[in-house]
């Protein structure tokens, strides 16, 4: 477990036809945990926006492994799985663990950053980004490359 740890709300809204959590479900979880960790780390999207920046996904994926149902309590650990040296790639993993210590989900995002105003990714990037990523928690298989 890392500090960012979070145990997860589940609402009615998450449950599909089958009675239990849809699949794109489990992507915003990810995509809002990643968000919290970045801006508890001192890169809001406010920051993001002053600095004209915006992370952009080239792949997001989710090896569903166990059923997650209404009353399951989950916590969402995230981490740092891949970073090129620059700051400019990054690879986060999230794993979504039932109470029982069960991982039900591993979902894998592949990203960089990328200039709002030009459309194009961006390198160097800012010291903020590099900043927090040096912070964010890592994960035991954790890579820098490049």
């Amino acid at each position: 477990m890392n500090q960012f740890d979070k145990q997860l709300a589940l609402r009615w809204a998450d449950i599909d036809a089958n009675h239990h959590v849809r699949h794109s479900a489990y992507y915003d979880f990810g995509a809002q945990h990643r968000i919290d960790i970045l801006t508890q780390l001192g890169l809001s999207l406010e920051i993001m926006k002053d600095a004209g920046i915006g992370p952009v996904l080239f792949r997001e994926e989710c090896v569903f492994k166990r059923e997650i149902m209404l009353t399951d309590i989950i916590t969402i650990s995230t981490t740092l799985l891949k970073l090129k040296k620059d700051g400019s790639r990054f690879s986060i993993r999230h794993e979504l663990i039932r109470a029982d210590q069960t991982l039900c989900a591993i979902i894998t995002v592949d990203g960089a950053w990328i200039d709002i105003a030009r459309r194009k990714l961006v390198s160097p990037i800012p010291t903020v980004v590099t900043n927090v990523f040096s912070s964010f928690p890592k994960a035991e298989d954790f890579e820098m490359y490049g």
